[in-house]
């Protein structure tokens, strides 16, 4: 079992940066890969970005590819989203998903386990 706590959201102008960060309960936190996602309103919950639970392979949606970076901290449980250069279009909920058993699709919400309660992000044009 996994709890994760989303923090780090606000409203920011465009062309601005916020780190989101993730923070996981439970003892195997090192063995699953983790997940970020956003839902905009009436829009389905679609794949930013996610980091393996080994060596960190980390994959990107080509809409924040070279914007958005995906890391984590085993120590720490954590796991972040910077995310810079920010657009208007990045505006939703966004939120953090732990996997953990990796069956190929992990762009898909189906592929993830455990979720958090998500944080807004809001960014002004």
């Amino acid at each position: 079992q996994v709890q994760l706590v989303e923090s780090g959201g606000g409203l920011v102008q465009a062309g601005g940066s916020l780190r989101l960060s993730c923070a996981a309960s439970g003892r195997t936190f090192s063995s699953y890969a983790f997940g970020w996602f956003r839902q905009a309103p009436g829009k389905e919950r679609d794949f930013v970005a996610r980091i393996s639970w080994s060596i960190g392979i980390t994959y990107y949606a080509s809409s924040v590819k070279g914007r958005f970076t995906v890391s984590r901290d085993n120590a720490k449980k954590t796991v972040y989203l910077q995310m810079n250069s920010l657009k208007p279009e990045d505006t939703a909920v966004y939120y953090c998903a732990a996997d953990r058993e990796y069956s190929g699709n992990y762009y898909s919400p189906n592929e993830y386990d455990y979720w958090g309660q998500g944080t807004q992000v809001t960014v002004s044009s």
